[in-house]
């Protein structure tokens, strides 16, 4: 399995975390992969085989080869139909607000295909994208066809900017209350704020964060007692932990250590 981060260019650096390659064979990817929730989302271009989302209740669909995964806040199943081949847009948690054609919230849990979101436009560059014969290729074409989006109106918030921050430093262990103070901004504007540029509260997306930092753990410490990793990370106890991991992984930690937790956080390992 090759995977591979890229930085973008400093006029995206706002707005796009990294650029992710990821390429296996079927043999060497899990039957089935489980998405964690990240409070990013993501672009995404199969120009290998497909994959099939496993929804919780209904049959499976198969994926569009490129589209935009909405903000996550459950764990989103999918399943490899063959070798992978994938190339992701990573954005940072406000990120893709600038680019977008309607409400972030409208695309949470869904897979928006790019013609969906950009029209004609989108399934051009798709399908420039899963033609492009390098990763170099793939990412030019991305930065200059989100450069052209890009306007001087669309601003960063920076209220939003310093909370989410705030959030990453603390690893989501910071209070709705403790967030307002420390970015002295009212409570309710914030949630607001929030609602619009991310499509989730700042409590979803600490709970996001705090679980990220416990997966990384559990992922680059040999052993880990559960009950010394719940309170390392600020849940109450190990009953609390366990209830905010099943929500977004959809199981208990014992059962999702192994091929799940490594193919979910493939990026963000000890190098």
């Amino acid at each position: 399995m090759d995977h591979q981060i890229f930085k973008p260019c400093p006029d995206l650096a706002p707005f796009v975390k990294c650029y992710w390659t990821l390429e296996s064979e079927q043999e060497n990817t899990p039957v089935r992969n489980t998405i964690v929730p990240d409070g990013c989302m993501k672009l995404i271009f199969h120009y290998g085989d497909p994959y099939k989302h496993h929804p919780k209740s209904g049959d499976a669909q198969i994926l569009p080869e490129f589209f935009l995964i909405g903000q996550l806040t459950q764990p989103y199943e999918v399943e490899p139909m063959g070798e992978t081949g994938t190339f992701f847009v990573c954005f940072h948690p406000n990120g893709f607000l600038p680019f977008a054609p309607y409400p972030i919230k409208d695309m949470e849990n869904t897979a928006v295909p790019l013609e969906k979101l950009f029209g004609s436009a989108g399934r051009e560059i798709g399908q420039q994208v899963l033609e492009a014969s390098t990763t170099s290729e793939r990412i030019s074409l991305m930065e200059r066809f989100l450069l052209e989006r890009l306007t001087d109106a669309q601003n960063v918030d920076l209220i939003v900017k310093s909370t989410i921050e705030t959030i990453l430093t603390a690893n989501g262990r910071l209070s709705i209350n403790d967030l307002s103070k420390q970015n002295n901004v009212n409570r309710r504007n914030l949630l607001r704020k929030f609602s619009s540029t991310i499509g989730l509260s700042p409590k979803q997306l600490s709970k996001t964060i705090r679980l990220q930092a416990t997966l990384k753990t559990l992922l680059n410490e040999e052993t880990v007692k559960l009950t010394d990793l719940a309170y390392e990370n600020d849940f109450y106890d190990q009953a609390h932990f366990i209830k905010d991991f099943k929500e977004f992984t959809g199981q208990t930690p014992k059962d999702f250590y192994g091929d799940h937790l490594k193919m979910s956080l493939i990026f963000d390992r000890k190098k």
